[in-house]
């Protein structure tokens, strides 16, 4: 049985992807930003109700930018977790540019890109990005790097919140959690780390009981003078006691 629900959700969640790749290839090029923007959020919120999740926003999301969301990370999930609760956009590694069918719908999502590994790369996606912020987007990331267990926060990066203090807009954390509906406890199945596989992390997401993932947005903060990596730890704390909120 089990078997059966992960082969006709997963095949669900594939013709709902290929629909979204056909919207973005097709469609967005006549849409507005707006409009487009308006799409991927209602897309996102789509594929996790496929999936069996429900979505739970707690706080105040950003209603426009300039804004710079700066969120714990989990699981592969997060980013439509996060574009099903505002849409924004993200800044991902750059590996994703090179599968053709993931990079269409990042793209269509308006993804920025970055190689982690270099320095020279990480100024140029912080000026891009204080370029984007300074434009009025909102934008996005997780500055832990990679995901965690969904317990233990993992020290931020403060290089990416430095676009914040350049375009001198405010930061606004946001928690994750992912919880089993019945008893409101931690849910694992959607993790994604350590020496855990993509497919093992689908199968448990597709065949778990009823999940929720639970978002709470906290209050936005101004530079104020702040260093980066004063604002980063900051952030991270901000973001540990909105996850008791979850």
């Amino acid at each position: 049985m089990r078997w059966l629900r992960f082969c006709w959700t997963l095949l669900r969640a594939t013709v709902h992807a290929v629909q979204g790749f056909w919207t973005i290839k097709t469609l967005f090029p006549k849409l507005e930003q707006a409009d487009r923007e308006a799409r991927v959020q209602v897309w996102a919120g789509a594929m996790l109700r496929i999936v069996g999740i429900e979505l739970v926003v707690k706080g105040t999301p950003p209603a426009s930018g300039p804004m710079l969301l700066v969120a714990n990370h989990i699981s592969w999930l997060d980013i439509l977790v996060m574009h099903a609760s505002r849409h924004c956009r993200f800044v991902s590694k750059a590996d994703v540019r090179d599968w053709p069918f993931v990079r269409t719908l990042s793209d269509g999502a308006g993804s920025l890109y970055i190689e982690r590994e270099s320095r020279r790369d990480a100024h140029r996606v912080v000026t891009q990005m204080a370029d984007r912020l300074q434009a009025g987007d909102i934008l996005a990331v997780f500055p832990e790097g990679t995901t965690g267990d969904g317990i233990t926060l993992k020290p931020f990066h403060a290089n990416l919140i430095q676009a914040a203090i350049e375009a001198a807009v405010p930061v606004q954390p946001v928690a994750l959690k992912f919880i089993d509906a019945a008893s409101g406890a931690t849910s694992f199945a959607p993790s994604y780390v350590d020496d855990e596989t993509l497919a093992g992390s689908i199968w448990r997401t597709l065949t778990a009981p009823p999940i929720k993932a639970v978002v709470v947005f906290g209050e936005p903060q101004a530079p104020q003078g702040q260093t980066r990596r004063v604002w980063a730890q900051t952030l991270r704390e901000d973001i540990e006691r909105l996850r008791l909120q979850a």
